[in-house]
């Protein structure tokens, strides 16, 4: 199914590989360093922040924005829809998440873990998007 020249089965299945990456690296592998560096306790995670409905919302607007510069690069195929991906991690998420690194005192760590997971997430998601006809 396509909206405006856009797969929206591809975009779903984007999505989806987005967020479960994210829940991979961040709450089966890293969840204790990450919590870690982030300053927040185990019992500051059980309250409830009023934020985590936006968690389905963040992976879709990923997507939709990928298939949106594969379009207009006018790439197609698996190393297609990569390339972009990795593109779009560096020069776009990777370079604005910077600016909470470079003006707070965070540690490197958590800048290099939110990093690859732009550049693994973008990069699957985009080859996704490229790759489905």
């Amino acid at each position: 199914m396509r909206v405006m020249g856009h797969n929206v089965l591809a975009i779903i299945a984007g999505a989806v590989a987005i967020w479960l990456i994210g829940f991979l690296i961040y709450v089966v592998l890293f969840q204790q360093q990450w919590l870690e560096w982030m300053g927040v306790s185990e019992a500051d995670m059980e309250k409830d922040n009023g934020r985590m409905a936006f968690m389905v919302v963040m992976p879709f607007l990923q997507a939709v924005g990928l298939s949106l510069a594969i379009k207009w690069r006018n790439v197609s195929g698996l190393m297609g829809g990569l390339t972009t991906g990795v593109l779009m991690a560096i020069f776009l998420s990777i370079a604005a998440r910077m600016y909470g690194w470079v003006y707070s005192f965070e540690v490197n760590e958590l800048f290099a873990l939110d990093s690859g997971h732009f550049l693994l997430t973008h990069a699957v998601a985009g080859a996704i998007i490229g790759a489905w006809k």
